[in-house]
């Protein structure tokens, strides 16, 4: 009889780890092992409360069970053919995708990121071939903070120095302006101007809540321009903040739509540019392409997806507990937290730099069973599944409130 193989424990692992993977990330020192809904297990058999679902990418939890049911369907059919041949998943995931976002056209992707690139190439597209900006002209405008990817035109205009620092010389063509400053930004804007491209919320940042009508702002802005509205919604968007799109809060509608992390309900990897068939229309064949881009795996998650948010249970419950949340943070006003933001079920919450940075203050809720992450400083960002139930949400705030007061 073959002897079971040996499990390896949480420091083993992590030390394994070392040697062999890019040291781009600096986790938590937790191995996770299993998880469902918004609880994960660690190899020696902890439980933890998921109050950062992947960046938003777990908002349906983890192993949701439609979804779960939908890939493991599609795993028994087809998985990928590439965009050289039509598949029989795509049309349906787009034609709801772009329903449920309220536009006419949906370019497949895989991640937030590409996406983003995408984004951007469309809009210097539409400048050229619609607004007739000079060739090699086209200039995007973007905010200070901003989060959008990690590639290297993305980090080119990102303000962030640990992003940018010993990765140039990066892409021209990017204009930058303060986050949630009109004025700045309509100075910024000019006849070369494709897009404005911005997270309605900046999550990176520390979840970043612009002023009520900054985005309306923004909208009559690049109408009267005659240039796009990007709205970069990859973690705001798909219910996170209590509407299916964070710029519904302002009822705004942006020309061009970025998803991605939600999308692909937390299983594979699914992004999309969702906009008018004006604007995405300028793509023909061979200007851009994925090899897995609308692949009938992630057609199938993402028709799950948008199936699921079809209901508007998910965007009512991120209301009602993004309530909970908020009660919750200023009961603690004065009590080691010294800011907060939230927009539904999603928190920038600025610790007493004397109690520690945001780094020490989420090794100590993962002491305590809260796995939370850190941006910069001392905030915290707090992002559980929408799945999570009030009890399981007060539980959290409660064990925040024991590591910054005792």
């Amino acid at each position: 009889m073959t002897a079971p193989a040996r499990t390896r424990g949480t420091e083993e692992l992590i030390r394994a780890e070392e040697p062999v993977l890019a040291h781009n990330y600096h986790p938590l020192p937790v191995v996770v092992s299993r998880a469902e809904g918004a609880w994960v297990e660690d190899v020696e058999g902890r439980r933890y409360l998921d109050m950062l679902a992947g960046y938003s990418a777990l908002n349906f939890g983890h192993r949701h069970p439609a979804l779960i049911e939908a890939a493991h369907r599609q795993l028994d059919r087809l998985t990928l053919t590439s965009r050289a041949f039509h598949n029989d998943r795509l049309a349906e995931f787009a034609e709801r995708l772009a329903a449920l976002i309220g536009m006419d056209m949906v370019l497949p992707m895989n991640t937030g990121a590409e996406a983003v690139e995408s984004g951007i190439k469309v809009a210097r597209k539409w400048a050229y071939d619609v607004k007739g900006v000079p060739a090699d002209r086209a200039t995007i405008v973007v905010a200070a903070d901003n989060f959008h990817g990690r590639t290297t035109t993305i980090v080119g205009f990102s303000t962030d120095e640990a992003a940018r620092s010993g990765f140039g010389p990066f892409t021209p063509g990017f204009r930058t302006v303060p986050y949630n400053d009109l004025a700045a930004m309509e100075a910024a804007v000019d006849e070369t101007t494709a897009a404005v491209l911005i997270e309605p919320i900046q999550g990176e940042a520390g979840v970043i809540v612009p002023d009520d009508g900054y985005l309306t702002g923004v909208r009559e802005l690049t109408r009267r321009a005659g240039c796009l509205f990007i709205a970069d919604e990859i973690q705001s968007g798909l219910g996170r903040t209590g509407r299916t799109l964070a710029v519904e809060h302002e009822s705004v509608v942006p020309d061009v739509v970025l998803l991605g992390k939600a999308l692909g309900g937390g299983i594979v990897p699914v992004s999309a540019v969702v906009g008018s068939r004006e604007v995405l229309g300028v793509l023909h064949p061979g200007e851009h392409g994925s090899t897995f881009g609308g692949n009938p795996l992630a057609a199938a998650v993402g028709t799950a997806v948008v199936e699921l948010l079809e209901t508007g249970e998910f965007q009512r419950r991120a209301a009602e507990l993004g309530v909970v949340l908020r009660e919750g943070l200023a009961a603690l006003a004065g009590r080691g937290v010294v800011g907060f933001r939230t927009r539904g079920l999603w928190a920038g919450v600025d610790v007493d730099p004397a109690l520690g940075t945001g780094r020490e203050v989420s090794e100590r809720l993962m002491r305590e069973g809260i796995l939370a992450k850190d941006t910069h400083g001392s905030t915290i960002r707090l992002a559980p599944p929408l799945t999570v139930t009030g009890e399981e949400l007060r539980e959290a705030l409660g064990t925040l409130e024991k590591v910054l007061t005792s």
